[in-house]
């Protein structure tokens, strides 16, 4: 679960009528190509965005496999990335063996079954369906019962902060000691209010658009309805969310900072914000952007606003493009596996999906130094149990967080009233699922 980062609506929308139209031609059936015989070279590419943590893993899976090589597509932001991926699937080809997609785009491809392959046909016995927990399995069937990914990560919520920018300010800097300050949305911008006088006007956190999308993923209904139509406006729970962010953003608790943008990256080492809505694999991001200099100074604690949630985590697929999707998907089905979602975890943060990584001591023992030797594994587990089954993903979900919330939120930060801005977030959604 990644969070979604800027792209086009537009370029997007003509991708998927196109990939609707090339979809309406045909049966949908295409030919599995033949796998590799013994011995026999093969090269895959494989295709993520953001941190998967699976740089040595991709070197220990051609050590295993000595006739497999892999050309691993790194790409840095969310939303290019998908729009990428749409632009392929919709065009025929240009897509990885193993691709990656974020659970906010799911809900964009699972129409498209005929363009993935079905992994409980061509994946390995082992890739079963007791292996992950049960509704991040499910998330990734088709109406019509193929599955199409494998679950790689889960974004459980916690807070990250800096202990000493609190301290600083005369406020809790202890692990334990801040968790009534993220005891409730209320809690967290009061203290942002206080930390924002008693710092001389410094921001409490990065971005108005990762709060709120943090606060929209707690609620029992999201952007989308169960029935796939738009409910923006008729959901009560959003329009508080947005009221109370954008309360805090006109009260200078915003650092104004577009997410995974050049200005975010820097404000981690600069010291831009004091707290950060954390999900687990937001942990190498911090690291990554903070650097060394700053290792001790950040803390997460197993505390988050409303009680916990999850934000993110993602999936890998092999679409029928691929000239080896046998071999495809014992790659997708290895980098997935507990051990292996462990390193991922160990790597960057990337907290597991699968039932038995969840229990193994070589998760819940995990601790990180950059973090004041914080017990994370054992916390985002903590975390992890707070989360009931995720929120419902609709059709444009994520293009409405990327496309309409984000810059709703970014316009009011640059000056918008919270009301205009809030018609702009409804507007944009509009065009997004008409």
């Amino acid at each position: 679960m990644r969070t979604i980062r800027n792209g086009l609506v537009l370029a997007v929308g003509i991708a998927l009528t196109a990939i609707t139209a090339s979809a309406c031609g045909g049966d949908g059936k295409q030919d599995t190509p033949a796998a590799a015989g013994p011995g026999e070279q093969v090269e895959l590419t494989l295709a993520t965005f953001t941190e998967f943590g699976y740089e040595a893993l991709v070197e220990e899976y051609q050590k295993l496999h000595p006739n497999i090589r892999i050309t691993h597509r790194k790409t840095g932001q969310g939303g290019p990335y998908h729009q990428d991926l749409i632009t392929k699937l919709a065009a025929g080809s240009g897509l990885a063996d193993v691709t990656a997609v974020e659970e906010g785009h799911l809900s964009d491809v699972l129409d498209k079954g005929s363009k993935f392959n079905d992994l409980t046909k061509i994946g390995p016995a082992s890739a079963s369906a007791d292996r992950w927990l049960p509704w991040k399995y499910d998330a990734a069937k088709t109406k019509d019962g193929k599955v199409i990914g494998y679950g790689t990560d889960i974004g459980p919520l916690a807070m990250c902060y800096r202990k000493d920018l609190l301290a600083a300010a005369g406020l809790p800097s202890d692990p334990e000691a801040v968790k009534p300050l993220f005891a409730t949305w209320d809690s967290y911008f009061e203290a942002g209010a206080q930390y924002v006088s008693k710092s001389g006007g410094k921001a409490w956190f990065d971005s108005a658009a990762q709060n709120f999308n943090a606060m929209v993923n707690q609620l029992p209904d999201g952007y989308i309805g169960k029935d796939d139509k738009l409910a923006v406006e008729g959901n009560q729970g959003i329009r508080d969310a947005w009221a109370k962010v954008t309360a805090a953003v006109a009260k200078g608790q915003s650092a104004k900072l577009t997410a995974f943008s050049n200005e975010w990256n820097s404000g981690f080492k600069q010291g831009a914000f004091a707290t950060k809505v954390c999900p687990a694999w937001m942990l190498g991001v911090i690291k990554e952007h903070a650097g060394p200099e700053n290792a001790g100074k950040w803390a997460v604690t197993a505390a988050f606003p409303g009680g916990g949630g999850n934000w993110g985590g993602s999936y890998l697929t092999v679409p029928t493009q691929s000239k080896h999707p046998k071999e495809a998907a014992e790659l997708a089905a290895w980098l997935t596996a507990p051990e292996q979602q462990i390193k991922a975890f160990q790597a960057k943060g990337n907290f597991p999906s699968q039932v038995q990584a969840l229990t193994d001591p070589a998760l819940l023992s995990q601790t990180d130094a950059y973090f004041g030797d914080a017990k994370i594994g054992a916390l985002f587990a903590e975390q992890a149990k707070k989360v009931n089954k995720p929120q419902y993903k609709g059709p444009g979900d994520g293009q409405i967080q990327e496309n309409a919330s984000s810059p709703a939120l970014q316009a009011v930060e640059q000056g918008k009233p919270a009301a205009d801005g809030w018609q702009q977030l409804v507007d944009a959604a509009k065009k997004i699922t008409r």
